[in-house]
């Protein structure tokens, strides 16, 4: 991955986390959730006001979410070995047990939904997974390089992707899934060691975990894009 002719992200605002380590991050239509990685808590965060509007007590760490429909769902580390599952949130009312999915060989983190179907990725395989319902893998898409969080946005996917080694490296790209074999094309340089991506219709989001902070940016519109 060639970066030194991307331009960067176009940086909106920074704002601080209201709990170390922000691992996961969704945008439900007008609010943000956020996941600590470290105190195992979630908060919902009015974006205008900065204020927290509720906190919630997953079952285990809150690696990624993403909003479905008028619910959320999250990728959970549970137990000793951190197995990874994806368990439905139902505002007012909570996890649901019943709707508990185990990840492919329970690895995975970030999530993203078209609509119709979740995606998973998985950092060391470098890839995301289409999934159905009962959590099958029905396509694999090879992004080339640790993920770090993904988004949908117009139909297209947005992947933040680089590698945390040697003092971390990444960029946001693109990929159309409706290609036979989507081509990843890097868009801009991310200066950050970022977590999760979502997209608040305008503005995208990430954490800058190490940081406690939360980064709002938006991306160079790009002659050569899809």
């Amino acid at each position: 991955m060639g970066h030194l002719k991307l331009p960067a992200i176009i940086e909106q605002g920074r704002f601080p986390s209201p709990a170390p380590a922000p691992q996961a991050l969704a945008w439900d239509g007008n609010k943000l959730w956020l996941g600590s990685r470290d105190l195992r808590r979630i908060y919902v965060i009015d974006p205008r006001k900065w204020e927290v509007l509720d906190e919630k007590e997953p079952p285990g760490i809150p690696w990624a979410a993403v909003a479905t429909n008028g619910t959320l769902c999250f990728t959970i580390g549970e137990g000793p070995n951190d197995d990874r599952y994806i368990r439905e949130f139902v505002p007012d009312v909570g996890f649901s047990e019943a709707d508990k999915i185990a990840c492919p060989e329970f690895t995975g983190s970030y999530l993203s939904y078209d609509g119709e179907n979740l995606y998973l990725s998985q950092w060391y395989k470098h890839r995301i997974l289409k999934l159905d319902a009962g959590g099958d893998i029905i396509r694999v898409i090879d992004i080339g390089a640790e993920v770090s969080g993904h988004a949908f946005v117009k139909g297209l996917i947005y992947v933040l992707r680089g590698t945390e080694q040697n003092g971390e490296s990444w960029t946001i790209a693109r990929l159309d899934p409706r290609e036979e074999k989507p081509k990843v094309k890097d868009i801009a340089v991310v200066p950050f060691a970022c977590r999760s991506l979502t997209f608040d219709g305008e503005h995208f989001w990430a954490n800058y975990r190490a940081k406690d902070t939360i980064v709002s940016f938006a991306v160079p519109q790009l002659k050569d894009a899809f």
